[in-house]
């Protein structure tokens, strides 16, 4: 079939050429306008079309990076909140802590501890707490030179006592061992019958018995829930702080103090001001870069 299509070229080019020169240049337009003009039509649309193509994928990488972009500038806007509410608070502890970072292990099938990047050569020893800048997470079980383990508060085996902000009400708090949206939720176990508490009650750490020092926020009143015990309240309550969000700790090293003050408003120190202007400022600098390139890059 290409050999007869190449022949028949090839004739009619012959024979083009021993036309007269009026008809041969009206056989040419003629082709031109049946022929060859919708292919040329052809070919610039197809052209055009997968120009467009590319332009979309462009965009579309651009898009993608504005967004992985802004992704990380959130990230870090966070991850400097959190250093800057351990500055404040470190700044108001009137106890001696180490601070670290909590490496979280799920690939371990643990979700319930996390392994502290402190250890004994920085004095960390078992049984000490460890507090985020919104309260209480856990305390340390096992102690290593360099590292130590860290059970969290929603471990079943956890329990800390516990008293109402004002110090009038006292009970033990443990994990709340739900299956439903509770299964995130603390109790606060063994409250007086004759002492009761309304929702939103700040519950803190009391410091009886020698493990927390008094005064870490652990969380918030929701509601009373309904026990067989005819002698005593329980509660349910909102955590101060979820482990799973934490990523920097300090660990208090164990002493005999009164921690509330340190989590009374934030301390207004010129220092924490300072830092807490210089990161918003990179912050911003973050954002203006980001705007540039992408209207640089707009097409």
């Amino acid at each position: 079939m290409d050999k007869v299509a190449l022949t028949a070229c090839l004739v009619a080019s012959l024979f083009g050429l021993v036309l007269p020169d009026p008809t041969r240049q009206s056989v040419a337009g003629s082709i031109r306008e049946t022929f060859v003009g919708p292919v040329i039509a052809l070919q610039v649309q197809a052209e055009r079309a997968r120009g467009a193509f590319v332009s979309r994928d462009i965009s579309a990488a651009r898009l993608d990076s504005l967004v992985l972009r802004n992704a990380e500038l959130r990230d870090m806007e966070l991850e400097n909140e959190h250093l800057r509410g351990l500055l404040g608070l470190g700044a108001r502890l009137h106890t001696r802590f180490v601070p670290a970072q909590a490496l979280h292990r799920p690939e371990f099938g643990d979700p319930q501890t996390v392994l502290v990047t402190a250890g004994a050569r920085a004095g960390v020893v078992e049984r000490s707490a460890v507090v985020a800048p919104d309260g209480l997470i856990g305390t340390v079980v096992n102690v290593e030179q360099e590292t130590s383990t860290a059970l969290l508060w929603t471990h079943p085996d956890f329990r800390v006592s516990a008293m109402s902000a004002d110090g009038k009400v006292f009970g033990i708090v443990s994990p709340h061992l739900g299956t439903d949206v509770d299964g995130f939720m603390l109790e606060l176990r063994g409250v007086a019958f004759r002492d009761s508490l309304a929702p939103g009650t700040e519950i803190r750490s009391s410091g009886l018995g020698s493990v927390f020092p008094r005064g870490i926020p652990i969380g918030t009143v929701v509601e009373s829930i309904t026990t067989p015990s005819a002698y005593a309240r329980t509660y349910l309550v909102r955590p101060a702080v979820m482990p799973a969000d934490v990523t920097v700790v300090m660990v208090l090293l164990p002493a005999s103090v009164n921690l509330e003050s340190a989590w009374k408003s934030p301390a207004s120190d010129s220092l924490t001001r300072a830092i807490g202007a210089a990161a918003d400022s990179i912050a911003r600098a973050r954002r203006d870069t980001v705007r540039r390139d992408t209207t640089r890059r707009s097409p």
